[in-house]
Parts: C-alpha cells; structure tokens; sequence
C-alpha cells in the first residue's frame, strides 16, 4: 500500500491518503517545528442518524444513542481507555455532533502507544446491561447540564421551532426518557452499523511520519467486510413550524437565535454551498457590515453577535445570534436588512472584502493542529480534499455568491428563539 500525497501549489502544503486495506481511511498531515501530535477517528455517525437500514435490517433506535455509544465504547473488558491515556500523558476526548462521532488525543511523546489505544478502543466493543444502565446516571446529569445552558437551548429552541420532522430538532444526548430505552442490543446493532472501519477515517497532524502511523494501523486494525448501512430521514416541509419560542432561564442579558429556513436535500450540502453562504454572511452581516455597524448604533446587538450557516441532511438554515435587551427589535432589524439585501444584492467591494477575509481565515486554520485533523475528517465525509475549500474562495465568483442569495435568507419563513430572564 502507498500513500497518495495530495499537495496544495497556492499554499506550499501537503498531506497523504491511504485507504487501508481494513477499510479505514487514513490521512496525515505532518507540520515540521510542531512539537506534538493530534490524531482524530470519526465514524458517519450522529444524532441524526437514529432510523436506518443495514445489511436489510431496518431499525429506529431511541434518541441519543449515538452520544450513548461514544461514552459506552471507552469501556472495556480490560478497563477504562481514560485510564491507559493517563499512562501516556496524552490527553483524549470524544464527541458525538448532529452528523458524527469523533474520537481524539494530543500528546507530545508516546504518541505509538496513544495511537494503539485508539484504534484498540474503535474495535472493542464491550456492552453489558450493567455497564449501560450504569451510564444513565452520568449521561442523565449532562443532559440536565445543557438544559441548564442558556447557548445551547436558545439554540437548540430554535431548531425545534423550525424543523417539523427531521431529527435535528432533537438533542445530541437525547433526554432521560430515551436513554432508558438504550439496551446493550440496541448499541451492538448500531455500533456494526456504523463502526465499521469502512464508514470511518483517522486523521493525524503535527509531528508525526505517514509511515510510522501506517506501521502502527497495520498492527492494530482487523479486516473490516464492507456493510451496506442506509439512513433514513423524513420528509422535511419548507414553512418553519413555530414563527417564535421563548423560554426563562438565569441570564444576565436575554438571548436570541433567528433562523432563516431553506429548503434541503437529504444529502450533505457542497463546498460550493458553504463557501458562497460564508462569503454572503460576512459581507452582510460580519463586523465591517452596513447591518452590524446598524445593529451596534441602536444597541440592538452587542459583540456577541455572530451569524452561521446549518447545513447537514434534510436541513438548512442561515442564524443570527447574539445578546440584546430587544429581541424582537433586533430580529424585524434583521429581516429589514434581508429585504434590503433581497431588493438591492451585495457590491462587488464588499464581496471581494468579505471573500478575501474568510480566505485569511480558512488559511490560517492549518496553523491548528486540531482544525487541521477534524478538517481532514470533515472533507474526507463530504467526498472531497482538504484544499478543495481554499480552492473554491480563491475561485468563486461574484455571480456566484449572487446566485446563491436567489435560494436564501425568505423572511417570510423565520423562526426566533429567545431566552429572557426569570425575573424579567
């Protein structure tokens, strides 16, 4: 087996490919003067992805289990993976998102045997009904935790209020009812579903070699069949389903979250997509904005402030968020800037303005070792290099950005999530 080098001429860059002969996708990024390794695995496999068919079986699993099993699969017959990291001194994570799971470290020395306990812990599934019932306790307080978190739930409140069918609208981690649900059948079914090393990638930045992390995966990883698994999602209307959702919890200052909803394919979205929204939003609405300065004058937003672009299978949405004493206000400021923008479009100063800035960003972002890893496993999902977005903000052109406003921002279909004070 050889790696392919994939080389970026416009950045002096490089990083290699390999799909191992297990199945597993791997790619590494080496960056000479780093002093330590960041090594990520991800499986396409999130909360989303609660309804599917594998191997002819079809299966709707309780809500939460895919953040079930990234807390479940660090267990093992022999202990606790968290335990042996110690040991290395490397310092390891996990997280489970709408679309993914992903299972990390960093270290500065003994990365040979951080990496082993990695790719130890992705093929040793370990599941009991007395170790899952045990989890319930600690996933039930980490629920409660973001019920608590006035960020997540003006958010979270949000995707609710938008979305009528498509499991966005639920929490990552599930709540207390659907976890009871949770049985070791139901993790082993979705863990052969979606664990196979077929449906995952390893990706490795820093001070690291290609060939001594290929030496390290042709010692640990087992032949993995390919396993034909097919989610499934609902069909999702176009209109938002609740126009404004409010809730109280302790906060200084009230929150909000706007929503713009598109309409979606069930399919992730292209870079195109993305690169286009990105540039749109921040020649709208980033800092150097008519909108933003607008906004600040009347004390409408405060620093704050940001917008964002949710895209995933069956969901688009373009948010703004941010703090305000006037929600309301702040949000009809919002829409009167859409219509503005839907009527009059964006110069070709501010779309090159913004264009230029979110390159300065993107390319900075491989300074990070962290950003460049989970970018790796973020591209390699959406079937493309992790250069092919520099390459789109280099090339994209005004009229495409144009184009794509024609199938954003309708301020007829909005949803506000506001969170208020108790005491107000």
């Amino acid at each position: 087996m050889e790696f392919q080098i994939i080389e970026n001429e416009r950045l002096g860059e490089k990083y290699y490919r390999l799909h191992h002969k297990s199945g597993l996708v791997i790619n590494v990024f080496p960056k000479e003067g780093y002093n330590s390794t960041y090594a990520v695995i991800g499986t396409n496999f999130g909360s989303v992805n609660n309804h599917f068919i594998s191997n002819g079986k079809e299966m709707t699993v309780p809500d939460g289990t895919a953040h079930y099993l990234e807390h479940k699969l660090f267990e093992s017959e022999e202990g606790d993976a968290f335990s042996q990291y110690a040991k290395t001194g490397a310092m390891a994570n996990a997280y489970t998102s709408f679309e993914k799971t992903c299972y990390l470290f960093s270290c500065t020395e003994h990365f040979r045997e951080s990496l082993e306990i990695l790719l130890d812990l992705i093929q040793s599934p370990y599941f009991t009904p007395e170790t899952v019932a045990k989890e319930q306790g600690i996933i039930g307080q980490e629920i409660k935790m973001y019920d608590d978190s006035a960020d997540w739930r003006v958010m979270m409140n949000l995707y609710q209020a938008m979305y009528h069918n498509n499991p966005i609208n639920t929490d990552i981690a599930g709540d207390v009812e659907s976890i009871a649900k949770i049985t070791p059948e139901i993790l082993y079914e979705c863990y052969n579903a979606y664990y196979n090393l077929n449906n995952m990638v390893l990706s490795v930045a820093g001070n690291v070699s290609p060939y001594e992390v290929l030496e390290i995966a042709d010692s640990k990883l087992k032949d993995s069949p390919p396993i034909d698994t097919q989610s499934i999602f609902p069909d999702e209307p176009y209109e938002v389903k609740e126009k404004y959702v409010e809730q109280r919890l302790p906060v200084a200052v009230p929150m909000f979250c706007l929503g713009f909803k598109e309409k979606a394919e069930n399919e992730m979205p292209s870079i195109k997509e993305i690169v286009c929204t990105d540039i749109l939003l921040e020649a709208f609405a980033g800092e150097g904005s008519e909108l933003y300065r607008e906004l600040l004058d009347k004390k409408l937003i405060n620093s704050t402030f940001g917008a964002d672009y949710l895209a995933g299978r069956g969901y688009r949405a373009v948010m703004f968020e941010g703090e305000t004493h006037s929600p309301s206000e702040a949000a009809e400021a919002i829409c009167e800037g859409v219509r503005k923008l839907k009527e009059t479009g964006i110069s070709r100063e501010d779309f090159e303005i913004a264009r230029r800035s979110l390159y300065g960003r993107a390319v900075s972002g491989f300074d990070s070792l962290s950003a460049t890893a989970n970018q790796l496993i973020d591209s390699e999902f959406l079937g493309k290099t992790i250069f092919d977005q520099i390459e789109m903000i280099a090339n994209v052109t005004f009229e495409d950005v144009c184009e794509r406003l024609k199938h954003q921002l309708d301020p007829e279909n909005i949803s506000l999530s506001v969170i208020k004070g108790i005491d107000e």
